[in-house]
């Protein structure tokens, strides 16, 4: 319904530019969330922030990581610290486990090798590991709580 809105603005409009899209899309969000505010599934109002929240970390995350890894490319001194990481999993379902293997490998410096046989850990290849249960507290903290939050 909000996309629908936002179309019906961006047509009223005439106007197709981002800015207005966004525009829209936050005036469809508002109008929704007043005339549903006696509702009781609010699941909607509760996730679009979480959505737009888990993008800008997820942002951050992939700028941190690509200017770490393009220093370590441009310096003759290699900085890396190649190891793998057994890490347990919180995803129960197979698109839970997909997207969140697919989140850690777009991270430049990590890599899914492999998942294992009862789904339950993440076979990880990390380019600069200084300390393992810290990465494994980074994960399970940041993007895969994150992204539960958004499914779940």
């Amino acid at each position: 319904m909000n996309l629908l809105l936002t179309f019906i603005w961006v047509a009223l409009t005439g106007s197709m530019y981002y800015s207005n899209f966004l525009f829209g899309f936050l005036l469809g969000f508002a109008i929704q969330w007043i005339m549903n505010r006696n509702e009781t599934d609010q699941r909607y109002f509760y996730r679009v922030p979480k959505i737009i929240g888990f993008i800008f970390y997820f942002l951050y995350d992939l700028i941190v990581a690509n200017v770490q890894v393009a220093y370590d490319v441009v310096t003759p001194k290699y900085f890396f610290k190649p190891g793998i990481i057994h890490y347990p999993m919180q995803a129960n379902t197979d698109l839970e486990i997909n997207l969140l293997s697919t989140m850690i490998s777009l991270t430049p410096g990590t890599l899914i090798l492999d998942i294992s046989d009862d789904k339950k850990s993440l076979f990880i290849h990390v380019m600069y590991l200084k300390d393992k249960e810290t990465f494994v507290m980074q994960i399970k903290n940041g993007v895969e709580k994150k992204l539960l939050e958004i499914l779940r």
